[in-house]
């Protein structure tokens, strides 16, 4: 056991010689290293995969001894300053790194088909085996510094990732979006961790959680600054984990390549905020106050990122307001004291969260194949619908995946977020009101995404591109080369090859760009004004199986990881077994035994809400029910007269906040961004105007009376001397006049 956790601390240095491989061999050996490309990054699955196999088996430690283990090496040490390194293995640790691990790896194999066709293929893999590293680096960390350290690589990487095609200015604006908006919060941590060592005097975990107790239980220190120290070490966790009011940048992250989505919003980025209130909640579970504030932001997150997610028309932005709503459902379970449900959601989100992203990612590769590389169209769910009949397996395992965040029994997500609606009821019964509802807008918004990516027809062809002109749009390719692509508008499309004889279709240009392999060839004939040609289409089409197969290993854990936290028995309890000594570290009990009536009330109760929202969103978006509920509330708003127009506002009112995105972003412009560049203008212009005149009118001064006084010399002994005496019989005078008016005063 104990020769097993002395090589604990090589988790997360294990996947680290890629990047440093990758970045030598590009450097020295540029020809050789890209044409062994699939090489790294089968090196890379292979080290996380040595690490993911040490993850498991240090967890099953943890579930048999129950044990904490802690080494630490001297760095500075001297008469007023000590500081030591180490790691820090415990129940959270094991959950983490299995977590990281597993969507890691994962999301590496999708990678390698997804940006198969990317220059920066090589590029790509670096940053992310250095993400992996960094996040494994965070979770292991003995100490404050440590976890300070890595925060910072993680969130470096994230910028990196989000930016990767930098050449487009949209990607380029979203990631310093993310990393000046994490900055507010990262300044927050560090001063919150500045302030808990002049408390405390230390930086471990251990020793700093045992003498901040103290000294909270003995009265000891100013009430005010240990409080404001301990909401300053939140501050980071809320941009991290892109809680409200630092959440703005989240949304924005999605100008990054689809398996970065998945990663940062299922295992690395936004999970290391909730890693670390769980690591300090010892420390913050003393302060009432503080532990008011963390469920009141999760709260208000997890609602508002539910009614953002209502009118998103971007699927990958849908996504990620649903990840900010599931995110805030776990910081008000911490916030709580709900340790245990808070971590089983962090687990289940992740696996069906990483589902439902790499599932997106292979339907905008499927909308590539009609529109080209463009995500205003590509993402676009109003332009698709209809993709069923086309990626019938991509549907299966993001319907799987819906069906789970949505809280639909058996699968992973019900087990949960049930548990925590039940104990947000013992909590509050305002936030519990307010929790249950969201459960329903978020089977509502998820099924919205399915029904208008999946069902009915493809919408590609009712965009209005009217007139009679030529027209050019543009197309920004994978690794930011911009393309010309000439539209001609007068011509329409009959199919020569269809699905089936009846079909007919409209497109918008001649040619049909295929961009990725998960696409196929149609024979039309093109009626123009000028005769009749033949023309092939591309159609959607299935992924390949490298891009299917994590989607298909993601499905298994979305129906069985909720396993390990159903608790039947406390025997087979894995989940609180394995969190046991963190659980008595909180002075929770993990020896109780659910009861069961009370359980399937509840459950009857939250699944109830669940289906309800499904039912609104296919009555809305189901083609054969929104027509019908459409022609009915036509009727029924004939005879409503005043109340019809009233109804209209309150629903477009709505629709546009939520579009909006609730108008946060513009108050932040306005307020902060407009704000502090008309002060910067303002200096600016002090600067120049004033500063610059006062500085360059002494500079002249000197030089003109410079120039003025060595024309007055005459080189002669006697006029230097009468200037002198002069001067000082001036001086003198003007001395004496000052004594006389004192005396006289």
């Amino acid at each position: 056991m104990e020769h097993t956790y002395q090589y604990s601390w090589m988790i997360p240095f294990i996947p680290l010689p890629v990047p440093i491989l990758l970045g030598v061999g590009l450097l020295l050996f540029p020809t050789a290293t890209k044409n062994l490309r699939r090489m790294w990054a089968f090196l890379s699955i292979f080290l996380l995969s040595i690490v993911m196999i040490f993850s498991v088996y240090l967890s099953i430690q943890q579930i048999t001894r129950s044990s904490i283990h802690q080494n630490l090496w001297s760095w500075t040490l001297n008469n007023e300053f000590s500081f030591e390194f180490g790691y820090f293995i415990d129940p959270l640790t094991s959950i983490m790194s299995i977590l990281i691990t597993t969507v890691g790896i994962l999301v590496l194999i999708y990678s390698d088909n997804y940006m198969s066709h990317d220059q920066g293929y090589l590029r790509f893999f670096a940053y992310m085996s250095f993400f992996n590293t960094s996040m494994l680096g965070l979770v292991t960390s003995s100490n404050l510094i440590q976890v300070y350290i890595f925060w910072e690589l993680v969130g470096m990487c994230s910028y990196l990732l989000i930016g990767f095609w930098f050449t487009r200015p949209i990607a380029a604006n979203a990631c310093q979006k993310a990393f000046v908006t994490n900055r507010v919060g990262d300044f927050g941590l560090l001063l919150g961790i500045l302030g808990l060592y002049w408390i405390t005097g230390s930086f471990e975990f251990q020793d700093l959680f045992e003498i901040f107790n103290n000294l909270i239980f003995n009265n000891e220190g100013n009430p005010l600054f240990v409080t404001l120290c301990a909401f300053l070490l939140f501050v980071g966790p809320v941009a991290k984990s892109a809680q409200f009011p630092l959440h703005v940048w989240l949304p924005d992250a999605m100008e990054g390549p689809t398996p970065i989505s998945a990663l940062i919003h299922a295992a690395t980025m936004v999970a290391a905020g909730i890693f670390l209130v769980a690591r300090l909640l010892p420390l913050y579970i003393v302060i009432p106050y503080i532990m008011d504030i963390i469920s009141l932001i999760g709260i208000i997150t997890v609602f508002l990122g539910a009614i953002l997610a209502l009118a998103q028309k971007d699927i990958k932005r849908g996504l990620a307001y649903s990840t900010m709503s599931q995110l805030g459902y776990m910081m008000l379970a911490l916030g709580m004291g709900s340790y245990r449900a808070a971590l089983f959601h962090l687990v289940t989100h992740a696996y069906s969260k990483a589902l439902l992203f790499l599932g997106s990612g292979s339907i905008i590769h499927s909308m590539e194949a009609i529109v080209g590389y463009s995500p205003d169209k590509n993402q676009n769910m109003v332009l698709m619908g209809g993709l069923t009949k086309h990626v019938p397996i991509t549907k299966t395992t993001f319907l799987l995946g819906t069906l789970s965040l949505c809280g639909i029994p058996p699968l992973a997500c019900f087990w949960s977020k049930d548990e925590i609606l039940n104990d947000s009821w013992l909590y509050s019964k305002i936030f519990a009101i307010i929790a249950c509802s969201t459960a329903g807008l978020t089977a509502f918004y998820m099924f919205r995404i399915y029904l208008l990516t999946f069902e009915g027809h493809l919408n590609i062809h009712f965009q209005n591109y009217s007139g009679k002109k030529s027209s050019s749009f543009y197309s920004i390719s994978l690794w930011g080369k911009k393309e010309e692509k000439k539209i001609n508008r007068n011509f329409r499309l009959v199919p020569l090859l269809t699905m089936n004889n009846k079909e007919r279709v409209s497109l918008l240009c001649k040619k049909a760009y295929q961009i990725s392999s998960n696409v196929r060839n149609r024979t039309f004939l093109t009626i123009t004004n000028f005769g009749v040609n033949t023309t092939t289409f591309s159609y959607p089409h299935e992924s390949d199986n490298t891009i299917l197969f994590p989607m298909l290993v993601l499905v298994l854990f979305t129906l069985f990881v909720g396993a390990i936290g159903i608790p039947f028995r406390i025997d087979f309890d894995i989940l609180s077994k394995l969190l046991t000594p963190s659980i008595n570290l909180l002075h929770k009990n993990s020896n109780n035994i659910v009861d069961w009536y009370e359980f399937l009330k509840n459950a009857t109760f939250s699944v109830s809400i669940a289906f309800f929202g499904i039912f609104i969103a296919y009555c809305l978006y189901k083609p054969f029910y929104s027509s019908l509920l459409n022609f009915k509330l036509l009727n029924s708003f004939e005879k409503w007269g005043s109340k019809r127009i009233l109804w209209e506002k309150v629903i477009n009112f709505i629709y546009d906040w939520s579009y909006n995105r609730a108008y946060i972003d513009s108050f932040y412009r306005i307020s902060l961004t407009e704000n502090i560049r008309g002060l910067a203008e303002l200096t600016h212009f002090f600067d120049r105007r004033i500063i610059d005149i006062i500085t360059n009118g002494v500079g002249i001064t000197s030089f003109v009376l410079g120039e003025g006084i060595k024309y007055v010399g005459g080189s002669r002994i006697s006029s230097y001397l009468f200037l002198y005496l002069f001067y000082v019989l001036i001086f003198i005078l003007i001395l004496f006049f000052f004594i006389l008016n004192i005396e006289y005063f």
